[in-house]
């Protein structure tokens, strides 16, 4: 891994893997359009209220998501509103936490105490940016800057595990500059969708076992990881077994075709794999299938001119 360099259009990125001035905004379409056509369905990414998402992040943090659905739903039906919450007992909220097994009771007291800091300071009103929204107890800078994101697109943009995991993986960056590269990827003003869309990826398709084309991630034509097979992460310090896979040979595919016009069907499959037989188990009909996959997700063209079958990037 490199230190991140300065890029020609003035971001922040790894060295090697730094994406050209003009690669940047078709990652950020293709991620937005990948997030848009198909995510993860949570009630509280239907909302903007800033009491509701703060609600969902508090309790989000170290529980299993799965737990945390049931338990916003049934919050908000006895407490609807922050005022409500504020005028709660506050040893009705931990009895309630307690009992949804949400874990460590000191984030209900939190909560507890920074609805009555929004009603008693703030009129009822909540605070819209990340540093005001830090001064409520128990709100750090990660909980101040989802909620300014989610529920006023007033944030920056957000880096948690599941994000540093993507900036590792697909741009090659390391420790120390997760933030600026975060900041440089994500569009002006748009941290609502976008801080979404890159959690969604790095939760869906870039998980700690990656689902690169099971998820149809929208980065493998710029992926530093799905290009060389190198899937480890900060939170993954082992490499997962991809040895022999699909996966391993598409990308083999991939970066070999990024450094040639265009490839014969035989030279590329001689390249990517020593026992290579035209003929043989893993011979033309295995490359065509691979190739098939990456034309399927755009990725590769195949020209058949007959006698002589080539295949380039798009």
């Amino acid at each position: 891994m490199t230190d991140a360099d300065e890029g020609s259009d003035g971001t922040a990125f790894a060295g090697d893997a730094s994406p050209s001035a003009a690669a940047l905004e078709p990652m950020r379409e293709a991620l937005v359009a990948w997030y848009e056509r198909d995510h993860r369905a949570f009630p509280w990414r239907e909302t903007d209220d800033p009491y509701a998402i703060l609600v969902s992040e508090v309790m989000s943090q170290q529980t299993q998501i799965d737990r945390v659905v049931p338990a916003w739903e049934s919050f908000l039906d006895r407490w609807p509103t922050v005022d409500d919450l504020a005028a709660a007992e506050r040893s009705d909220v931990v009895a309630f936490w307690s009992t949804h097994a949400l874990g460590y009771n000191n984030r209900a007291t939190y909560l507890h105490e920074a609805a009555t800091q929004v009603v008693d300071a703030y009129d009822g009103v909540f605070p819209k940016t990340p540093d005001e929204l830090q001064s409520l107890m128990g709100v750090g800078p990660y909980t101040a800057n989802a909620v300014a994101s989610f529920a006023f697109d007033n944030g920056d943009a957000v880096v948690d595990t599941n994000v540093k995991r993507v900036l590792y993986r697909a741009l090659d960056v390391t420790d120390g500059a997760y933030e600026s590269a975060a900041g440089a990827l994500m569009p002006a003003g748009e941290s609502r969708i976008w801080n979404n869309a890159i959690m969604e990826l790095g939760g869906v398709a870039c998980a700690k076992k990656p689902r690169c084309d099971e998820a149809g991630c929208p980065w493998r034509e710029w992926c530093h990881a799905y290009q060389t097979g190198d899937f480890t992460a900060p939170d993954v310090p082992t490499q997962p077994s991809f040895e022999g896979s699909r996966r391993q040979f598409r990308g083999r595919i991939v970066r070999l075709l990024g450094d040639h016009d265009e490839m014969e069907v035989d030279t590329l499959g001689h390249r990517i794999r020593v026992d290579y037989t035209p003929d043989g188990e893993y011979g033309r009909e295995w490359l065509r299938g691979l190739l098939s996959d990456l034309d399927d997700d755009g990725l590769v063209k195949i020209d058949d001119g007959g006698d002589r079958v080539t295949a380039r990037l798009r």
